[in-house]
């Protein structure tokens, strides 16, 4: 089963909170399996991950440490030496490997680790549409599509081969965020994953539709649009958090959302979503940019500080209050697009019990 990276539209991941924490969400549902042993066997041990790292032509020639920063540019030069001496191996055997072992191409580096405790996500997901070319998952909110350096066995990719063992060539044709919830495509095989992939890429040929809880009451009985350029924040703008917020204004790429307003609560208003172009949290910083961010938004609804806050120490409680619901309230409900076989499909999401207990 093979990933998709080749769209960032509601789904770049933002940063995630430093401190490790492994309990159950607020309101979490016990009967949903969380991944709290998703690292271990079922004898209590540790899985182990393992990590195969082929040298290309271009890379030939460089230090063994160099290597590997080029393929896991998080590692620091401490950590790295520790991988070498402790984890990796050369396919083949050989001689033994330091930080200055020069490689050439083609060979092939493996690391091998226990398993770590991941931060628990809710692993299990609904299918809302079914044929033998494709499906569209219903994402819970919490579990992240793709690995990183905190999930692993906790991805929806990873749980996805362990319902599907039979299906090697699954393949998630766009992106979400780890927060969001709702439609999800993924293809069957790889012919259609490619004729989808290319739908989405286009972002013409695809109609996609979400409904956010935000805070206040717009005035958007009737659809309006939201017309403002988005930029990624640099050196000098008025943030704390650079090439991570949004900005809108002079000098971004044209971004359009259409909005409604769908139901009404006492504090909070749903907002149904369509996006016209699709830049990176588009939702997200153009309904706080025009004053009514979306709940739950720890990056765009209370400010830097409130954010920085959550990275360094997680959902303390004062944040847990403040943010009201320990994930966005951003709800991709409903995905039209074109089949693999011809004509079109649309596919829809309900409301998750989370926002729709918060409209009352």
């Amino acid at each position: 089963m093979t990933s998709s990276t080749d769209e960032q539209l509601e789904g770049d991941p933002e940063l995630e909170a430093e401190v490790d924490a492994f309990s159950l969400p607020p309101g979490a549902d016990p009967s949903i399996d969380w991944g709290q042993t998703s690292h271990l066997h079922a004898d209590g041990s540790p899985r182990i991950i393992e990590r195969t790292m082929v040298v290309p032509p271009e890379l030939a020639g460089l230090r063994l440490d160099h290597f590997i920063k080029t393929q896991i540019e998080r590692l620091s030069r401490t950590k790295i030496q520790q991988v070498i001496e402790t984890q990796l191996t050369r396919a083949g055997g050989g001689a033994a490997l330091k930080p200055a072992t020069t490689v050439a191409t083609g060979e092939r580096y493996v690391i091998k680790r226990p398993a770590r405790q991941e931060p628990p996500c809710p692993r299990t997901f609904g299918v809302l549409y079914e044929d033998r070319r494709l499906r569209v998952l219903d994402k819970p909110a919490g579990l992240p599509v793709h690995a990183s350096a905190k999930f692993y066995f906790n991805t929806l990719t990873r749980v996805m081969g362990e319902r599907y063992p039979d299906e090697p060539e699954l393949q998630i044709c766009h992106r979400l965020d780890r927060e969001t919830s709702g439609c999800l495509v993924v293809a069957r095989d790889r012919s259609a994953a490619i004729t989808l992939k290319g739908a989405f890429a286009s972002k013409t040929a695809v109609t996609k539709e979400y409904v956010a809880l935000v805070h206040g009451q717009p005035p958007w009985d009737s659809e309006a649009t939201i017309d403002l350029p988005l930029r990624v924040a640099g050196p000098g703008d008025p943030t704390k958090l650079t090439h991570v917020r949004m900005l809108t204004g002079v000098g971004g790429a044209q971004a359009i959302t259409r909005v409604r307003v769908e139901r009404r609560g006492a504090e909070y208003a749903l907002v149904r979503c369509t996006l016209v172009t699709g830049r990176q949290h588009q939702i997200r910083a153009h309904l706080a940019a025009v004053g009514f961010p979306i709940v739950g938004d720890k990056l765009y609804a209370h400010g830097d500080d409130a954010f920085m806050r959550y990275c360094d120490q997680g959902l303390v409680p004062d944040l847990a209050a403040l943010f009201v619901l320990p994930r966005h309230a951003l709800h991709a409900s409903r995905v039209t697009f074109p089949h693999p076989e011809g004509g079109s499909r649309t596919a829809e999401a309900p409301l998750p019990g989370d926002i729709a207990a918060l409209l009352g």
